[in-house]
Order: structure tokens, then sequence, then C-alpha cells
């Protein structure tokens, strides 16, 4: 694809979707951005997101009355607007719905749609590491609380994502009295959650787009662009790798593998070489980090000559596209040439387990890591297991892995054990050693 001569601005700001399976995450950010996040056919036959979704969508801000909007609303707005005569045909395509004056941009943002369903927990911590803030949504037709909410909201406590906003979905199954009682018992359930116990609560219809313009509003309010800092050295969490070369196109046209992901820090430009640890695997079953040189740096179809923090990024690569596709490099850390740390292969923890285990039906108690046990961990967007060799004081574990981890002292670690043939979040910790 060739080098776009339009100015386009990259996104500034991740915001998660989060919530049980089926309660409209996807739906919603569908009504936001007009785009449908569940692009695999497995995804579509089994109606649940299992890969994290994305979207962009543009925030426009009218000069007279003052309200966000997001393009996508607009245009569905102004159509509906001319084909009932209500407007002229010559309406400008980016007019204030309240009062059809042209709106200004105010800054472009991504979605990121995680997956509800249990057993896919821990795509959904991957995409926690990718969010500035995150809106929860919970539907009016199921009751509070449910396994995956309950995940959900301990998973955004474990990230230390606190801008967070909930939308109260599906009012339009319900009556208006079950709506109400609803909304009083979520306000009260939220209080068990650091992140979502002074959230804003939206009654919303995903499906009718019913209340869409207040989540735009709340997420202007309460989902700012973070401070960057360009200086920082790059890194660059891997969240998605694939091939896009096309069946039976000729070798002398093959383009390199692609990284997808986030920008953790600092700035990347096409031409510069980066490092990626841990790395492939040998056939000797060990890991060797790579070097390879960026190719091409893009945001959803639009090329960039660099980028920073903020959106979901691509890099174009000059890896061999086998070494890419199927997301085989999911959970690497991409850096410059020898700034990464060391490769791991067994790591200290320390832990901070939960009282009770999540997501389960019956309450069931989180009991102490022991010895030989074997546990899940995902720092990043690293999914690895672990063995528990030895228990150390102040609640560290020392970890054999199962796949190393390239990490820096300090990340933190979401910790889940398998429970009943199902992984289930115990507790977080922080990389000590």
């Amino acid at each position: 694809m060739g080098r776009k001569k339009n100015k386009f601005r990259q996104s500034e700001t991740n915001v998660g979707l989060c919530g049980h399976v089926d309660h409209g995450k996807t739906t919603l950010v569908k009504a936001l951005s007009g785009v449908w996040t569940q692009r695999y056919s497995s995804e579509n036959e089994r109606g649940i997101t299992i890969k994290l979704g994305y979207a962009e969508t543009v925030i426009y801000e009218c000069p007279k009355c003052g309200l966000p909007w997001t393009k996508h609303l607009v245009e569905d707005v102004r159509k509906e607007k001319i084909d009932e005569g209500e407007w002229p045909k010559n309406t400008p395509r980016l007019a204030c719905p309240k009062d059809r004056k042209k709106l200004e941009f105010k800054r472009r943002i991504s979605f990121v749609d995680a997956p509800g369903h249990e057993i896919l927990m821990a795509t959904m911590l991957s995409g926690a590491s990718l969010m500035d803030g995150a809106i929860v949504l919970v539907a009016a037709n199921e009751p509070v609380g449910m396994p995956q909410t309950k995940e959900h909201l301990a998973a955004l406590d474990i990230a230390g994502i606190e801008n967070v906003i909930v939308v109260q979905n599906k009012v339009d199954a319900v009556s208006k009295e079950k709506a109400l009682k609803h909304f009083q018992d979520l306000k009260k359930f939220l209080k068990n959650y650091r992140c979502a116990k002074d959230a804003p609560v939206i009654p919303c219809s995903a499906v009718f787009e019913a209340n869409v313009d207040l989540v735009i509003q709340k997420i202007e309010e309460i989902i700012p662009t973070p401070d960057l800092d360009e200086g920082a050295d790059f890194l660059f969490n891997v969240a998605r790798s694939f091939d896009v070369n096309k069946p039976g196109k000729k070798i002398n046209n093959l383009v390199g593998g692609v990284l997808g992901g986030s920008i953790i820090s600092g700035v990347i430009k096409e031409g510069e070489d980066i490092e990626i640890r841990p790395g492939l695997k040998t056939a000797d079953g060990d890991w060797i980090p790579v070097t390879t040189k960026v190719k091409s740096v893009f945001e959803g179809s639009h090329r960039l000559e660099s980028a920073h923090p903020g959106g979901l990024i691509a890099l174009g690569t000059e890896l061999d596209p086998a070494t890419t596709r199927t997301d085989q490099l999911i959970g690497n850390l991409v850096g410059a040439p020898d700034s990464l740390p060391d490769v791991k292969y067994e790591i200290k923890v320390e832990t901070h387990l939960l009282d009770n285990v999540l997501g389960a039906e019956e309450e069931i108690v989180v009991d102490p890591i022991k010895r030989n046990e074997v546990i899940m961990i995902v720092v990043g967007t690293c999914l690895s297991a672990g063995v528990c060799q030895k228990i150390g004081k102040n609640n560290t574990v020392h970890l054999d892995l199962k796949r190393p981890i390239c990490a820096f002292e300090g990340s933190i670690i979401a910790i889940s054990r398998r429970i009943k043939n199902r992984w289930r979040l115990i507790g977080h910790g922080y990389l000590v050693g």
C-alpha cells in the first residue's frame, strides 16, 4: 500500500471493552465506530470474541454546543435526517446532530474489544495491558455480578486501570422497573472494585444506539489522552503477528511478517532496527532473540512515518512471514537492539492472592500456591505456565517457566490456577527476580 499524502493523526488513547460474554461489547464498538470486530470465522460461528478485536474512530467536537461525537454516529444521524426530510441534502458531512454546526477534530481513539468467555480470560488480561481506560458492559437482562464481569473488573484492578465507565446495556430488553432495580444493584456491586467504585453508570441500548452519545461524552470526560514521553526507550508489546501475503503471490513480491500491538513508550520510525525477545523457538527447544528492520508502520490502513504510544500499531518487518503467521510471536517484547532485559526461564514473583476464586459459580477459597504446582501467568501480552520450585519469604514463589518471558523487574503479573478444568484468576504479583 502506498504512502498517503494526507495528514493522518495517530490514535492517542486505547479504550478497552470488558464484560461477561454476550453482554454487548462488540455491538457497542460497532455503534461507536462502525466496525464489527468479530473478524474471525470461528468467532462468528460461536458468537463470542476469541482474539482481541480492534477498531478506531475519530472524536469531533461542536464549536457551539461543545458536545463530542464520533464520526460514525454523526454520519448515521446525517443520513437519517436527510432521508426523513428534516435536513437538506447539502448539510455538511460532519454536522453536529444538535445544531448542524460543522464539527472540529478533537482526537482519534482506538477500541480494544476483549473476550468475555471464561476460557479466554488470559486473552483479556493481555488486552488489559493495552488499555488506557475501559468501558465495562453489564447486561440489564441478566443478574448483576456474572462470573466474567467479576474477573474482568479484577483484571482491571490488577492492571491498575482507573479510568473506567460502566454501561448498563440492553435496557431495551427489560421493563423500566427492572432496569431501575438492576441499576441500583449494579451501583452497589461496583463498590467492591477499586477501578469502578466511583465509575459513572450509563443505561444504554447498543443495538438501537440509544444513549451512545452519552457514552462518547463520558469517554471524553473520564478517559483523557495519556501524557507521552517520546524521549523514552522504544518498547512494544506484541498482541498479534501475521502474514499479509495472499496465497499464490510471487516470491519476488512477498513482503515481510507483521507485528501488531501497542507501543508502551518511545517512538518507532521506518528504517529503524528492532530486537524481538524471547524471539523464536528453535528445533532444540531453545529461544533465540531476533533482530530485524522496520519496513513500514501502520495504524489500521493508514501508513505512518513514525508512531508513538497510543492506538494499535502494525510494524511491517523484514522477517520471514512464515515466522509471524497465525500469531506465532504473540507475547514478545520489542525494543531497540540490546536495550531489552534478559530472557528469563526462571523467575521470582511476589504474590498477592485473592480471598476467593473469581469466575467460579460457587465460592472457592484461594489456597496458597504449593511446591510443584503448575500455575498460569500473564505479563504484558505474554502467556506462560510455570512450575513452583520453591516458596520464599514475603509471599514470593520461584517458578520454572515452560515458555520464557522478557520483562522488566516490577512488571505486573496476573496469576491463574487450573480449577475444574479451567484456568481461574487467583491473584497477581510483581516480578522481583
